[in-house]
């Protein structure tokens, strides 16, 4: 057996790829620095340990000893795990982007030693195929171009960088930046909106939660309701479909058609974090119960399979599983979750299995019948084909009855499939994803008043700060795997956790979560920030691997770190007065406003922040003991209404007090009234008058 030096790597995904005859080396100046001394490029193949495509290329290409042998003879192969190293992934991604329309993983580019792009693509097949070039006939000719054309090579780099450079560059205007925005933002949504089955575009089909936070904050704002019938539609279209995982809850991470019926079966937990937040803010909203429902099977999920035994949560478990466990080394897509008719009978009694399948939607000979890759013969999709009422109504029975019926089926599919072999979970434990994950579950515990959800929240921070947070320094690393922290932290992984520990003390109030959030984001600023012309770059000072340093803007799958830095400095500016929050906040908004005004489908995250700019945040301050009954009505009413733009602060014992003064002089002055929890409603610190009332309360507050 093979082994290169991927074996010394903690990255899941670098040691799937420890054991290729490919000499692999991990990002870093040993492989830079041969590169040199033998005058070869660089091949950099990127990709993440849960993604199908870049486990097909290994099997035919990284595991070929043939393909091997050219690829150590001409190049230095480079392997980076992209959820470890963004920045690089980045970088490399604008240039594939910018010079062949498109992107994706794994992502495959050739360097110069001095680490310049000068050709790249995605997938490449063994040999030539699909209308791709193959692998094979790729390399040599880069390495015929490279020995035979040299100068021209290294003079297209340098343009290319050049030209990307141009491209990057954010320069902004105030000019942009006016209530436009948001109307310009919202009818691209109506424009694209698939009336009949949810969702912006055609298949296929990704959840955006980024989408859902603008579309409900300017309902917010607006009061316009196809803003919110079009999130909600969506929101009830995804979990009916086969992209929600009806027996173990959380979402996979997208539909291949236009309906959510065919998923790929990966889960991520940025995924669940971000649309666990989108349900419980549609419910608070609407009431729905459908809605909270699915929140909760999220969130569940997560605490029983994506949480480490000390509380932070894993990255995400693989489309691809086990078929047979007699034949471990077959996997298909989705083979952990899917199911034959035959298999659903046999375990299932009648006449429980006859409600189960029709409700499911499943079909004797299989119910995916577009299927070009095979996968799926035979086998059944879950998917609400019928609702209970529906299904009740089809077997004449009360809806009482039919609802314990499958609950109980639901049980024996659960207990069943439990026994078969999992999909690899990639068990890293990214800085950046848990502030997701930590201010979904802060938000549960406000919006659902459940502490089990809160404590999860406040666990996992514990385990970031202890683990993964510099102390000396105020520095975040960004990954934990097997004991080990490393990786110097990237501007979304302070931004995306100073957001839950903002989630999180406005739901337990511990100021030290306040506390930090505060440092965190000062950290950033100080390291991050490009003062001069606004905005944050995604990584620190001092990275000189990088031959660009981005300002990333996109919120795609994930927000842009700048898109949570703005609005937590806008949050900050509002719990501290600090002014230097305020303006890190404008002058990044300036810098962006032309991106803002022309293309703010790309940025629906950094609207949503801009939309917190152009409001009248309120600012909600409790006095009373935590501890009291009063104080927990005061903060459950509060927490049971959708208001983005405000923010809640809690004077209760005497250390929180002094705290909170410090920040904001006024709240020296905050008393309860006859021993009752107050509110101070204000907005720029011109407050109303306190109350004890709830009523009163949430008279003001709406």
């Amino acid at each position: 057996m093979h082994t290169n030096r991927l074996a010394n790597e903690k990255s899941p995904y670098l040691q799937q790829h420890a054991h290729n005859p490919v000499d692999w080396y991990p990002w870093g100046e040993e492989a830079f620095e041969r590169a040199r001394r033998e005058d070869k490029p660089i091949f950099l193949s990127i990709g993440y340990s849960t993604c199908h495509w870049c486990h097909v290329m290994e099997r035919e290409s990284f595991e070929s000893e043939s393909l091997a042998e050219v690829l150590n003879r001409f190049f230095i192969p480079v392997k980076v795990d992209r959820e470890e190293r963004p920045d690089v992934d980045r970088v490399y991604m604008t240039f594939v982007q910018a010079t062949t329309g498109g992107g994706g993983w794994p992502m495959s580019v050739w360097l110069t030693p001095e680490l310049k792009p000068f050709f790249g693509g995605t997938y490449f097949p063994p040999d030539d195929r699909y209308g791709r070039p193959g692998f094979r006939s790729v390399l040599e000719q880069i390495a015929s171009a490279w020995a035979s054309d040299r100068p021209r090579i290294l003079q297209s780099s340098h343009d290319v960088l050049a030209e990307l450079e141009k491209h990057i560059q954010v320069s902004g205007d105030a000019a942009y930046l006016d209530d436009r925005i948001l109307e310009s933002g919202f009818n691209v949504f109506r424009r694209t909106y698939d009336v009949r089955l949810g969702g912006f575009g055609n298949a296929p089909k990704f959840p955006r939660p980024a989408v859902f936070n603008f579309l409900l904050r300017y309902y917010r704002q607006t009061g316009n309701q196809e803003a919110l019938h079009m999130t909600v539609n969506t929101l009830k279209a995804m979990a009916r479909g086969g992209m929600y995982d009806h027996l173990g809850g959380g979402f996979h991470r997208y539909s291949v058609d236009a309906r959510w019926f065919v998923p790929h079966f990966e889960k991520m937990l940025y995924d669940q974090a971000q649309l666990a937040i989108s349900y419980l803010e549609a419910f608070q909203i609407t009431g729905d119960a459908g809605l909270q429902e699915t929140a909760r099977g999220i969130l569940d999920y997560v605490l029983r399979d994506m949480r480490s035994p000390e509380g932070g949560f894993y990255s995400a478990e693989d489309a691809d599983s086990v078929i047979d466990p007699a034949r471990p080394h077959e996997k298909g897509e989705g083979a952990f979750y899917i199911w034959s008719a035959e298999e659903i009978r046999n375990l299932i009694d009648a006449p429980a299995v006859d409600w189960f399948q029709y409700r499911y939607g499943v079909e004797a000979t299989g119910n995916v019948h577009e299927d070009p890759q095979g996968e799926f013969t035979g086998r059944n999709i879950l998917y609400e084909a019928h609702t209970v009422e529906e299904t009740a109504e089809r077997f004449h029975l009360t809806e009482a009855e039919i609802r314990r019926g499958l609950e109980e089926a639901e049980k024996k599919l659960f207990a069943y499939r439990s026994g078969r072999i999992r999909p690899h979970l990639d068990d890293k434990i990214l800085t950046c994803w848990n502030g997701l994950m930590i201010s979904a579950f802060a938000k549960a515990g406000q919006v659902l008043g459940e502490s089990k959800y809160s404590k999860a929240a406040a666990t996992a921070a514990d385990f970031i700060l202890s683990k993964l947070y510099e102390p000396s320094s105020d520095r975040l690393l960004r990954r934990f795997r097997e004991g080990e922290a490393a990786i110097q932290g990237f501007l979304d992984d302070y931004a995306f956790l100073a957001q839950g520990l903002l989630d999180l003390y406005e739901t337990t109030f511990g100021i030290q979560h306040l506390d930090m959030a505060i440092r965190l984001t000062e950290t950033m600023c100080d390291h991050f920030e490009d003062r001069e012309m606004g905005g944050f770059f995604s990584t620190a000072e001092g990275q000189e691997s990088l031959v660009l340093r981005i300002k990333d803007d996109y919120d795609g799958a994930e927000p842009s770190g700048n898109s949570i830095a703005i609005l937590n400095l806008l949050r900050l500016a509002q719990m501290t007065d600090q002014v230097r929050f305020r303006e890190a906040a404008e002058r990044a908004l300036i810098a962006f406003g032309p991106r803002l005004a022309s293309a703010p489908v790309a940025l629906p995250q950094m609207v949503a922040a801009f939309a917190f700019s152009r409001s009248k945040p309120k600012q909600v301050i409790i006095a009373g003991d935590e501890k009291k009954e009063s104080t927990r009505e005061m903060i459950a009413a509060v927490h049971r209404h959708f208001l983005p733009e405000r923010i809640v602060l809690l004077a209760g014992n005497e250390e929180s007090r002094q705290f909170l003064s410090r920040l904001l002089p006024v709240v020296k002055d905050m008393a309860p009234l006859n021993g009752q929890a107050t509110a101070y409603v204000c907005e720029n610190y011109a407050c109303q008058m306190p109350t004890a009332d709830l009523q009163e309360l949430t008279e003001l507050l709406q």
